[in-house]
């Protein structure tokens, strides 16, 4: 064998092991032991619940929605506040992105948005504030005591943090991702790459 294919089968070796690392990490982020659960808002032992077996009532611009209300169609399910400086609306404008590139996939896709701040974000706020986003995306409002309800059903922690003379809200920063029976089944996190959220979003489809 002379140095000329030599090289080349080093080189062809050198390749398809590096494609076989890519396959492996993307596998390990989207269906395997490495998908992300935010551990501030995920408990380690317990899982949002099924939409059917929530309990709590928000509000939209048209109207109060029950969970169960979402069933029939994949869903992303994001908690924060119009008021927060960058991570919901850099949130928000992620989940667009990936709507975006799925194109005509995009059409049975829900996404909620729902506030830790009612007392701040009422439903004509959280309307005129999701209108800069994807039309899939809807604001939810309701009273302190759903809020809580809501957060709980999800496993989600929020908490008000006085700011001077005002306040703001710490919460978790997940996009829990539904498939259309209402089931949970992952979450992106808001540091993972565009791909490989938009491949997870693309198992519940």
């Amino acid at each position: 064998m002379n140095g000329a294919v030599r090289q080349l089968i080093v080189y062809i070796a050198g390749g398809l092991g590096l494609v076989a690392i890519t396959l492996f990490i993307g596998w390990w982020q989207v269906d395997g032991p490495g998908r992300a659960i935010d551990p501030y808002s995920v408990a380690s032992q317990s899982l949002p619940l099924p939409f059917y077996e929530m309990n709590f009532q928000l509000t939209d611009h048209s109207g109060r929605t029950h969970p169960k209300d979402w069933i029939g169609r994949p869903t992303l399910v994001f908690f924060g506040f119009t008021y927060c400086p960058d991570v919901c609306p850099t949130t928000l404008s992620n989940i667009s992105g990936w709507l975006e590139e799925l194109g005509d996939k995009t059409s049975p896709i829900q996404a909620v948005f729902i506030t830790v701040d009612p007392e701040r974000d009422t439903v004509q706020v959280m309307a005129d504030y999701v209108s800069n986003f994807h039309t899939a995306i809807t604001g939810y409002s309701g009273s302190a005591g759903q809020t809580l309800k809501a957060a709980e059903s999800f496993r989600v922690t929020y908490k008000r943090v006085t700011v001077d003379e005002s306040y703001t809200m710490n919460h978790s920063a997940s996009v829990f991702v539904y498939n259309a029976n209402g089931e949970f089944v992952t979450t992106i996190d808001q540091h993972e790459p565009p791909g490989v959220a938009v491949q997870k979003i693309r198992r519940v489809l």
